[in-house]
């Protein structure tokens, strides 16, 4: 948590690099979970991004010297956040495996709208609902149906409306996880939280992935390889700790702009890796998430 007395720093170039490359790289998390589920399934593949992920933030924690094991009355509450992280990343795999990453990486970061309406049911965490921001959310809610509704069936999306369905309730899980978080770091040292919401979520999906899934679908190709060691070592544990380090010195409502990049970023690389075209309703509904994003969150 961020000491209110802690000096606010300007954004310095290196910072705006720094915050560009994070959201670039956060970009092409969608496409590397479609590439990995290709050969290994969806829970097994989250089973291993967080096993690599949560021995990279706790080696950075330890190595900050935070300390990480929990108080007695710490433990029901990340063990709360640990199912809720659990969920949230399952239907993420899940949904990406069935449709497209340009259409799931626009709709996943929908959840500041999530968070936003979430956030009411918390003391204290949002403001009220006014009536730019209820347009806002009407916009968010549009583009979210026109992604959802707008995308037909093909090799690369074998099933968009259930895809796009479960990455809607992903985004819902995603926004109630970031006020929950916000909550919890009121009370628990940050570093703790995170650790454990990874650490939580591993034991978990090992369980369910061995009951309800294969493996593997026969031979693991190198891509998926590269792209589950990509999710953990890069997504799940360096971008969490350079994201972590700029937020020590700068607001969150600063970064935060840098996020939409990130939307951006899946539909180029989904273009590049899978040749996916740039489909008229793509554009509409990614249209109207971010700007109904903007409205919602700008200050």
């Amino acid at each position: 948590m961020r000491n209110a007395s802690a000096p606010i720093e300007p954004l310095s170039t290196s910072t705006i690099l720094l915050a560009l490359l994070v959201s670039v790289l956060w970009g092409g998390n969608l496409v590397s979970i479609r590439i990995g589920v290709d050969s290994v399934p969806p829970l097994w593949s989250a089973f291993w991004r967080m096993a690599l992920g949560v021995a990279i933030v706790t080696g950075w924690s330890l190595h900050r010297r935070v300390a990480i094991w929990p108080t007695r009355q710490e433990w029901g509450p990340l063990f709360v956040l640990s199912v809720l992280f659990t969920a949230q990343i399952g239907l993420l795999n899940s949904g990406t495996a069935m449709t497209s990453p340009a259409f799931g990486v626009v709709i996943l970061n929908c959840y500041p709208v999530f968070a936003n309406l979430t956030g009411h049911f918390f003391p204290g965490m949002e403001k009220p609902i006014t009536t730019a921001r209820a347009v806002g959310l009407t916009l968010a809610v549009s583009g979210m149906s026109v992604l959802t509704f707008g995308q037909g069936a093909s090799k690369l999306a074998p099933n968009p409306l259930l895809g796009n369905t479960l990455l809607i309730v992903s985004a819902l899980l995603l926004g109630i996880r970031q006020v929950y978080t916000r909550w919890l770091v009121q009370r628990i040292d940050p570093a703790r939280t995170v650790v454990w919401q990874m650490a939580g979520s591993v034991p978990l999906f090992l369980l369910i992935a061995v009951v309800s899934e294969p493996m593997s679908y026969g031979h693991v190709t190198r891509e998926a390889i590269y792209a589950i060691a990509y999710q953990g070592a890069v997504v799940a544990g360096i971008c969490f700790i350079v994201w972590a380090e700029l937020l020590k010195r700068h607001p969150a409502g600063t970064l935060s702009m840098f996020a939409f990049l990130v939307p951006i970023t899946g539909i180029a690389l989904s273009s590049y890796f899978f040749g996916e075209p740039l489909r008229i309703t793509l554009v509409a509904g990614g249209v109207l998430v971010l700007a109904g994003v903007w409205v919602v969150t700008r200050r």
